[in-house]
């Protein structure tokens, strides 16, 4: 049973979901056709990539989404940043928890505008605008200011922006916060830069790989 008793909000995501689950193949055939050639880089995409997956619908899967979802709910979170919103898939369960927890704002970041305008029009049609800050652009210039402390962060956005957005968002953690960062057991090296600060004892950080697909970083400020 989904964690989410909104019948309509749990119908629409699961309409998305459906959607990113449909665009999967084209995906991993493109990057196991271009892994192969010997020319891929996970350490950040280049301009080809970057082309193809400017439409592409990123999706947290539904059971890593609903983790969130109960983290937030426990942490009484009414500040959430997420690293990479894509159509805003994600930024529903957040959202949807931020209001059981009394209000609070999620700030989304996303790049691409397309992306954006469609995570928007989910946003609306769900009755979450108001909860949800959906920041357009470099996030190493939209998270430039956050306003007060952050109860908990999903990061789930190409490997090689993890340690910026990392470093701009740590120093709002407050002592408790949670950062759950995606796939982490599969692009380790990728993520190298960003274990080297989780692992900074000057952080104040502690991590814990969850036996998620994938592998699942959940990280505290302690």
């Amino acid at each position: 049973m989904s964690v989410l008793t909104d019948t309509a909000l749990r119908a629409r995501i699961e309409t998305l979901q459906a959607q990113s689950v449909a665009q999967e193949a084209e995906t991993y055939r493109y990057f196991g056709e271009r892994a192969e050639k010997g020319d891929l880089s996970w350490d950040g995409l280049d301009a080809d990539a970057n082309r193809f997956m400017a439409d592409k619908m990123v999706a947290l899967e539904p059971e890593k989404a609903e983790l969130c979802w109960l983290l937030c709910r426990s942490l009484r979170a009414r500040r959430v940043v997420e690293i990479g919103t894509s159509f805003g898939v994600s930024t529903l369960y957040l959202a949807d928890a931020v209001r059981a927890n009394g209000g609070g704002v999620v700030i989304g970041t996303e790049y691409e505008a397309a992306k954006a305008a469609a995570a928007r029009a989910s946003f609306a049609a769900a009755g979450l605008s108001g909860l949800i800050d959906l920041r357009e652009g470099d996030l190493r210039e939209t998270l430039k200011v956050i306003e007060g402390p952050v109860d908990f962060v999903l990061m789930d956005i190409w490997t090689e922006m993890a340690r910026p957005a990392l470093e701009l968002v740590a120093p709002h953690l407050r002592p408790g916060a949670m950062v759950v960062a995606d796939n982490t057991s599969q692009f380790r090296h990728a993520y190298r830069h960003f274990f080297e600060f989780v692992e900074d004892p000057r952080n104040s950080l502690r991590s814990l790989t969850l036996p998620y697909s994938g592998g699942l970083e959940l990280v505290v400020k302690v």
